[in-house]
């Protein structure tokens, strides 16, 4: 498997398809390794379980940015040929949940606001949201997925005015370490005109 960094990147090598084989052996050696029995009665499909799981959770491992930005690329043609930062298109609380790449802890109840100015085109608004998904669907950091979501928004709408604001908790601060529950997390993706505009700006409040 490549690293998730040779993922991101335009030109890549084919790319094998998760290996859930591979991923049941390592989860049986894990619970041995916690001193369980992966024999005993409730451990059994528990690796074939989990490995099940991953192959959902961490689907967007299995494609770069360019080709979820072809997987979801459905626009329609705007109007308005050129600039106007009075027209702007803000889709919010765009539920969506992750991996953190340290822990491989899950980063929960997490919500996205993504907001460009049209360029010629827009995207369709459910396909805003299956981005966010796909993106999330990885091995990640909460700073990476604003902008893995804000590189594919700008290739699909040929926009460089793309911003996204995320939110959410981590549970390797909830659940481990310091065990700060109620701790929420906030990342700002700013590009164009959305990192001086005040005016822009307040649309992601």
């Amino acid at each position: 498997m490549l690293s998730a960094q040779s993922l991101r990147g335009e030109a890549r090598m084919e790319i094998m398809m998760i290996d859930t084989k591979a991923i049941e052996e390592h989860i049986r050696g894990i619970l041995v390794a916690l001193g369980d029995d992966p024999e005993r009665e409730g451990l059994k499909d528990t690796p074939k379980r989990v490995a099940k799981m991953y192959e959902e959770v961490f689907l967007g491992m299995n494609y770069s940015n360019h080709e979820i930005a072809q997987m979801f690329d459905k626009t329609f043609e705007d109007e308005i040929e050129e600039l106007d930062t009075s027209k702007v298109v803000v889709m919010k609380d765009i539920d969506l949940f992750s991996y953190c790449e340290h822990h491989m802890a899950l980063m929960y109840d997490m919500k996205a606001t993504v907001a460009y100015i049209p360029n010629g085109k827009v995207i369709g608004l459910s396909k805003i949201a299956r981005i966010c998904d796909m993106v999330g669907r990885r091995l990640q950091l909460q700073e990476r997925i604003g902008q893995d979501i804000a590189d594919i928004m700008a290739e699909i709408t040929g926009s460089e005015d793309v911003a996204v604001v995320l939110e959410g908790y981590h549970s390797c601060v909830s659940a481990r370490g310091i065990k700060k529950n109620n701790t929420r997390t906030m990342t700002v993706e700013l590009r164009g005109s959305f990192k001086d505009d005040a005016a822009l700006q307040m649309y992601l409040r």
